[in-house]
């Protein structure tokens, strides 16, 4: 089955950075898989007068997740570094919409709608249903997309073969997949037409 998108669907891809993906400092396993796939969808939108968005993590140098401040995770996504970058294969379009999240120091932000400027985006664009792919499964997807079906109210789907779980204890990947099925989001293994 193949999915046609229309000119009322949004594609968001989250946090495709090169950190994430395998050599960087926070690497998901087989991060790197979800970019040709992301691109067919990004190719789809395109085609269609679907938007396509990014979020992307923006650390500041003293970001309070790291584990020099007593955070979970090593220094990863640093601000106008490499490690921050999209991957170079990922093939967003130029009028993509870029949202930085998680750029204070001081506070934490595992979702593309923690600063509100996703939702007003997508309401002003008259988004009624969002597609999302990304890293990883069990902490950015997952919070974007429960934000996407409980605060932004739009009918999501998540793209199976676009997202990775980071699985720091086996099993929180079907956990999320799980969490975001009962908060209502679709869990779609098609490709787009």
């Amino acid at each position: 089955m193949s999915i046609k998108l229309t000119s009322g669907d949004a594609l968001l891809v989250v946090d495709v950075q090169n950190d994430f993906c395998p050599g960087g400092a926070l690497a998901v396993a087989d991060g790197d898989a979800v970019v040709p796939v992301l691109n067919d969808w990004i190719a789809a939108a395109r085609e269609s007068g679907a938007r396509v968005f990014a979020s992307r993590d923006w650390h500041p140098v003293d970001h309070l997740s790291f584990a020099e401040r007593g955070g979970l995770w090593p220094a990863h996504c640093v601000q106008d570094t490499p490690g921050a970058a999209f991957h170079v294969d990922l093939e967003l379009p130029e009028d993509a919409v870029v949202v930085s999240k998680a750029d204070e120091a001081d506070h934490e932000a595992y979702s593309a709608f923690d600063s509100g400027e996703l939702t007003e985006h997508l309401r002003a664009a008259g988004i009624r249903r969002l597609w999302v792919g990304g890293l990883a499964t069990d902490y950015c997807v997952k919070a974007s997309v429960l934000d996407a079906t409980q605060i932004a109210g739009l009918e999501v789907h998540v793209i199976i073969d676009a997202i990775r779980a980071v699985d720091v204890t086996p099993g929180d990947g079907e956990a999320a997949l799980d969490a975001m099925r009962e908060a209502g989001a679709i869990l779609e293994d098609a490709a787009p037409a």
